[in-house]
């Protein structure tokens, strides 16, 4: 395993929005947050279409932003869902957006 994909909730313990998505993504994933690294994907978490889009749903609830996805065709949605990282930087850039 690299540095990078031990990268978990341990790591991002000073960060409370990457703390808030892993918490929500290991709640549709089934999983302990321990278990979410940042370099995880939707699909080796387990999380299918209907989890991304409940996850997408609990993540706008939690942060109060409105997220562009479609979950219609996920690969072109405004709002990368790559991996948990990209998930975490894209609610960054929305919360910036927002406070703006």
């Amino acid at each position: 395993m690299t540095d990078a994909a031990a990268v978990s909730a341990a790591d991002a313990a000073d960060d409370e929005v990457a703390l808030e998505v892993i918490r929500i993504v290991a709640e549709q994933a089934v999983l302990d947050p321990s278990e979410v690294k940042l370099t995880s994907t939707p699909d080796e978490l387990g999380i299918d279409s209907l989890g991304m889009v409940e996850a997408v749903f609990a993540i706008e609830e939690a942060f109060d932003v409105s997220i562009p996805f479609n979950a219609n065709d996920p690969a072109q949605s405004e709002f990368e869902i790559e991996n948990v990282a990209a998930i975490v930087a894209g609610v960054k850039r929305l919360i910036a957006a927002r406070e703006a």
